[in-house]
């Protein structure tokens, strides 16, 4: 009867002690492996919920970066307002839109609302270029444009055919004030068979043609 006894009394302490510390910390990390997965998933494969979310949180900044880039670009050229006859030539030909900085800024504001601004941006990069006399200074301005318009890693990319790319890459070994020139009248040429015409149909142009007629009216 006292081995009996004994024996039921080991069961019932065996039945009521703790489990060893390895079994208590295999129970521990299997816990967190399904409320944590970020810290304890054994494959980091694509479909652990931290680096989705990772991705997601990522994705959401460069998008926030591109979208803020504009605001370091001034938004119109300095230029005074123009003149109702100025408006009226705009209708005439791209040329003319062109030649006035009032017509570049409205037209830019034009294509900022199409998500095509880069396009007057690099062609206004290349007149500038243009300008420079200094080889250092070209050589710098010219790299610029390269990696703002040209490089296909670059959000304001230009469109521009293969043909173009190569002859660009070729001036690029010595670079000059015409190292862009056969890319900027692809864009000249592009925005005006494409983004002009949309542009005289505007709210935009329409709306600043008629302000500026309603005021020669009163005066």
């Amino acid at each position: 009867p006292m081995g009996s006894e004994r024996t039921e009394i080991r069961k019932r302490q065996m039945a009521t002690t703790p489990e060893t510390p390895g079994a208590a910390q295999a129970q521990l990390s299997t816990g967190n492996r399904g409320s944590n997965a970020c810290c304890f998933c054994w494959c980091c494969c694509c479909s652990c919920s931290c680096l989705t979310v990772r991705n997601q949180e990522e994705e959401r900044a460069r998008r926030t970066s591109h979208e803020l880039q504009p605001e370091g670009i001034p938004n119109c050229e300095e230029s005074p307002a123009p003149t109702l006859e100025e408006v009226n030539a705009w209708a005439q030909s791209f040329d003319k839109l062109m030649l006035t900085p009032a017509g570049r800024n409205a037209f830019r504001e034009f294509l900022r609302t199409e998500f095509s601004e880069e396009n007057m941006l690099f062609w206004m990069a290349c007149e500038e270029l243009k300008q420079e006399s200094n080889k250092s200074v070209i050589e710098e301005k010219a790299r610029l444009i390269y990696e703002d318009y040209i490089s296909i890693l670059s959000p304001k990319e230009v469109s521009l055919d293969s043909r173009v790319r190569e002859v660009i890459n070729r001036n690029m070994l010595e670079p000059s004030q015409h190292t862009f020139d056969d890319a900027q009248l692809q864009i000249y040429t592009l925005m005006h068979r494409d983004s002009y015409p949309r542009f005289m149909n505007s709210a935009i142009y329409k709306d600043l043609l008629q302000s500026l007629s309603e005021k020669s009216i009163e005066a």
